[in-house]
């Protein structure tokens, strides 16, 4: 998975200090992200001295991952450079370097934070960005905001060598995924697991099972996989305003997906190879 990144370690506890030499530098706009190139043609994360922004004008620390520092930059002169171009941050899904992945996707989740949160939602004044800990305070009100994390859960729903495998309706991903949906206030994970699966496929499961979990940057989310069994009739009722196909699959068809750097298309690949 994404954050899978071991020898490495990634440390996200706050600083508050300038960029060193050899910090990366994050630079964002929208949903697109500055990138450079290697020799070899591959993408990569800028190094400050790689760019016209100088390292005294500062950068919001991100984290780190080993020794390697990563900041947010807000200086779009930084895109004039003619070796950078901006890329959609989906370019992280397929990365080269899984840490240089799983830092740009987590660094777009700060970015987004921050750009959501200029003006408070209090009072309407304008936040400053804390310097002992990774929020925004209103000067005004005192609210302090945190960086957004939602919880949701994906659930494998398998009966014996079948698996119920879905397309959503209104994503961008085109692959077969599993169902899966954020909380709701005063729900458990496995009560959000028993709901999600009635309201988008209409079926009952028994035996949930907790399987991994893992921050998902793309969409601001911690992710909890789960396992479960059908339990009884296996009629699908598809809810149609979110998924547009569910079936089941026996385990010889299972269609192995385009990577595994989510929970999701782990556990898909898991249940393709008898380990699930």
């Amino acid at each position: 998975m994404i954050q899978e990144i071991y020898p490495k370690i990634f440390n996200p506890q706050f600083k508050n200090h300038s960029p060193r030499d050899g910090a990366y530098a994050l630079y964002f706009e929208g949903n697109t992200v500055l990138l450079s190139k290697d020799k070899l043609g591959n993408h990569t994360i800028p190094q400050f001295q790689d760019l016209k922004t100088k390292r005294q004008d500062g950068g919001y620390y991100l984290f780190s991952i080993d020794k390697d520092e990563y900041y947010l930059i807000d200086d779009p002169s930084v895109c004039k450079h003619s070796s950078f171009s901006m890329e959609p941050i989906s370019t992280f899904r397929h990365f080269h370097d899984q840490a240089a992945s799983f830092a740009g996707v987590t660094g777009g989740q700060i970015y987004r934070f921050l750009q959501s949160r200029i003006y408070c939602g209090h009072c309407g004044s304008k936040t400053i960005r804390s310097t002992t800990e990774r929020a925004v305070i209103c000067p005004n009100c005192g609210a302090i905001e945190y960086p957004k994390i939602s919880p949701a859960i994906i659930v494998a729903i398998t009966d014996g060598n079948r698996i119920l495998l879905t397309k959503g309706r209104n994503t961008t991903y085109k692959h077969y995924a599993l169902v899966a949906g954020f909380m709701e206030i005063g729900e458990t994970p496995e009560d959000a697991v028993r709901r999600e699966v009635m309201e988008e496929v209409g079926l009952k499961i028994k035996n949930i099972r907790a399987h991994k979990s893992q921050p998902w940057a793309f969409s601001d989310t911690l992710m909890m996989g789960f396992t479960a069994e059908l339990d009884g009739d296996d009629t699908i009722t598809l809810q149609e305003e979110e998924l547009k196909e569910a079936s089941w699959f026996e385990r010889k068809d299972v269609p192995l997906p385009d990577s595994t750097i989510s929970v999701g298309q782990e556990m898909i690949a898991y249940f393709k190879k008898g380990k699930l």
